[in-house]
């Protein structure tokens, strides 16, 4: 008798999430047409839905949010312009600095409190006019802050940086990928985060559950120009509506679910920060993303990731000492205890090992 291959716990990301039946349904009897002649129906009405939640004039769908963030930063931008962000922020840290390599931008880091830029810090880093220095013309936010643990950046800490923004006449624009898990965890409409904002993307394809794509929503004028700027990185597409139509699904039902994720994120990380050796600061798991110390254990954040896999739990590295599990749709409360006690047995493990030397 064939043995029964035992379950895998994968808090990587949210990124791995599955679609849903429905989605998988959507998407087999989706109406189709060609998407860069504007004639992909089932696309034109998640623009449509998504422009409408975001309270802006249009919206535009890419492939991902590393694409919806170049699409975006290149619209607002001119080539030889500087960008401030946060130092931590997934466009300076993960996005294989294309907004240099392809927008030809210059990035400004400014390091932030929890992935929130002191508005004041931000003032100081625009660059003066003056013919040696790269022109200032864009501020970027996140929202949720990956790298920070998943925290929210709030509606008045946006406001406060749309105030500099107009004071120096730039755009402001939200890398809001997560931006859904942020307006759950508050309990507050996506729109009180978008409004202080002049252009957003949002994925579809994390703790919503679709299989691939991202929205760019802002101004009709500032779509039409993202349109023209992900022809050029290839993005047109034909039939797309096979991508749209889970993300119609995921904007009429996965939102409110998110919760669940948090729940759950709470759970695992409360559970962790009793197990002695791990450190979790629980002030900043405020959605669905739980940063682990391990140095305590005086093993790397791999190592460590390595003693999980083997015992099936799949974790990422934050970095050589910490390491990051996401909860997403498909991991339950079953699941958490069971990768608590996952993480609980590599602990000891460890510290026999360590003690027989």
């Amino acid at each position: 008798m064939a043995e029964i291959e035992e379950e895998v716990i994968d808090l990587r990301s949210d990124t791995v999430t599955l679609p849903t039946e429905e989605m998988l349904e959507a998407i087999r009897n989706a109406k189709l047409g060609d998407d860069c002649f504007r004639e992909d129906p089932t696309v034109n009405m998640l623009e449509e839905m998504a422009a409408d939640k975001m309270g802006k004039e249009a919206a535009l769908l890419v492939t991902s949010g590393t694409q919806a963030n170049l699409v975006s930063l290149m619209s607002n931008t001119k080539r030889g312009d500087s960008v401030i962000l946060e130092s931590e922020s997934h466009i300076y840290w993960y996005e294989v600095g294309g907004l240099s390599a392809i927008g030809g931008l210059l990035p400004i880091p400014v390091k932030g409190h929890l992935g929130v830029m002191d508005p004041e810090d931000v003032e100081e880093a625009i660059r003066p006019k003056d013919i040696h220095f790269p022109e200032t013309t864009l501020i970027c936010i996140e929202n949720t802050h990956n790298r920070a643990g998943g925290t929210v950046v709030r509606p008045e800490q946006i406001r406060a940086l749309k105030e500099v923004a107009e004071a120096h006449n730039l755009r402001l624009y939200m890398d809001g990928a997560r931006i859904f898990n942020a307006a759950v965890a508050l309990r507050v409409d996506v729109r009180e985060f978008t409004r202080h904002v002049d252009n957003l993307m949002f994925c579809l394809s994390k703790g919503l559950s679709c299989p691939v794509g991202s929205l760019v929503v802002g101004s009709e004028e500032f779509i039409e120009r993202a349109r023209r700027i992900r022809k050029i990185l290839g993005g047109g597409m034909r039939q797309a509506g096979i991508i749209a139509a889970p993300g119609i699904i995921a904007l009429e039902k996965m939102i409110d679910r998110l919760e669940e994720d948090h729940i759950n994120a709470r759970f695992l990380a409360e559970g962790l920060a009793k197990i002695d050796g791990l450190r979790v600061n629980l002030k900043i798991v405020q959605t669905n993303i739980v940063h682990v110390d391990v140095s305590g254990l005086k093993v790397t954040s791999n190592q460590f990731i390595d003693e999980l896999r083997r015992r099936g739990l799949l974790v990422l590295p934050r970095d050589r000492r910490k390491i990051r599990m996401v909860t997403h749709r498909g991991i339950e409360r079953k699941h958490i205890k069971k990768a608590l006690s996952i993480v609980e047995e590599a602990v000891e493990e460890i510290k026999r090992r360590r003690e027989n030397r």
